[in-house]
């Protein structure tokens, strides 16, 4: 009897544990900038690992829908996108991708576009891309963060100059390639409660370069990607977050404040459902420090505690947990921070 009850609940487990794995890379080329490339061999093994590995790699729109709609993703199943339209892209990338068979993203900034192919993409390369079946997406008008306002400018006004922006890029890649998807990846992943409220209002499904997995319960104005350039490029590491594993995380945690005013300690409690995993098995890491002390409250809590101040720039905790359904397989959360300087400037990126 208990052995039944063991694999019933094994089962309603595993039937929650599913996830939608997105990657984020931006060159594709041994020439360009090693933190923002990969090389065309290592781009080659990752398809590779996906095939022989019996990943599904969908269109972006697939997984939005699903989002949008509070359908189950389908588990193992990864999204590839590209941020900013670089030309390597085309000419390194996309064969690849083609030879394959998998769809993919690409976010550009209308600004960048020049007239003649160059570093960036030209509109007549971007058309033929899109005519190649790829979606083209809004990475803002210009690569501005949500977030670093220029001295002199309130945060609200800049924010509403952003957005306006936004729906401007909306416009002309609609009016150049006939894509309209309102799909937005933030510039530099930087974004705030504020900015979620008003994306969400304009209907815009919003994406975030703090990585881990998507599942069911993923905020749509907060979803997250994972890094896959160098030095997050290799297989070992890779092999890890693609077989992630999505925590339910509420919608209260997920539009908690981002900003951390220089020397202050920020919001650090993340409610969460506590499925299919220990939470003595639950470990916290802030990027580049220590390990963080884990506080239950309940079971329907916990606050990270670090002794730590942040310095100004991006700064994040990643959290996993082994799956007691899935073995081997780790659940991912990851909460970013953003500090500014000492005298309320913006850090430089």
């Amino acid at each position: 009897m208990k052995e039944t009850l063991f694999v019933i609940l094994l089962s309603l487990f595993s039937s929650l544990a599913q996830a939608t794995v997105i990657l984020v890379y931006h060159h594709v080329s041994d020439k360009t900038p090693k933190s923002t490339s990969i090389s065309p061999r290592q781009f080659e093994l990752h398809l590779n690992y996906l095939k022989d590995n019996d990943f599904k790699v969908i269109p972006l729109s697939d997984m939005v829908n699903k989002l949008k709609a509070k359908q189950p993703l389908e588990d193992k199943t990864v999204v590839i996108t590209f941020d900013d339209g670089y030309s390597d892209i085309l000419y390194n990338g996309h064969p690849l991708l083609q030879k394959f068979g998998y769809p993919y993203t690409m976010f550009i900034n209308p600004n960048t576009v020049p007239n003649k192919s160059g570093v960036y993409l030209d509109w007549s390369q971007i058309k033929q891309m899109s005519d190649d079946g790829v979606l083209i997406a809004n990475h803002g008008l210009v690569h501005d963060s949500l977030i670093k306002t220029p001295k002199g400018v309130d945060g609200q006004t800049w924010l509403e100059q952003k957005l306006k922006e936004l729906e401007q890029s909306e416009q002309i890649i609609n009016e150049k390639i006939a894509q309209n998807w309102k799909y937005f990846a933030l510039p530099y992943g930087e974004y705030t409660p504020q900015a979620q409220k008003k994306l969400a209002s304009m209907g815009y499904a919003v994406f975030t370069q703090q990585s881990g997995p998507v599942g069911d319960t993923t905020d749509i104005t907060a979803i997250p990607r994972f890094p896959a350039s160098m030095p997050y490029d290799q297989l070992g590491p890779l092999k890890d977050k693609l077989n992630s594993l999505a925590f339910k995380v509420s919608a209260k945690s997920q539009r908690a404040q981002t900003i951390v005013p220089y020397g202050e300690q920020p919001e650090k409690t993340v409610e969460i459902s506590l499925d299919d995993f220990y939470p003595n098995m639950l470990a916290c890491f802030i990027a580049g420090g220590d390990k963080a002390e884990i506080v239950w409250q309940g079971k329907e809590s916990f606050t990270m505690s670090f002794d730590a101040n942040f310095n100004p720039g991006r700064n994040r905790s990643n959290c996993t947990a082994p799956s007691i359904s899935k073995p081997g397989r780790f659940y991912w959360y990851s909460k970013p921070w953003f500090v500014p300087k000492a005298d309320g400037s913006w850090y430089t990126d």
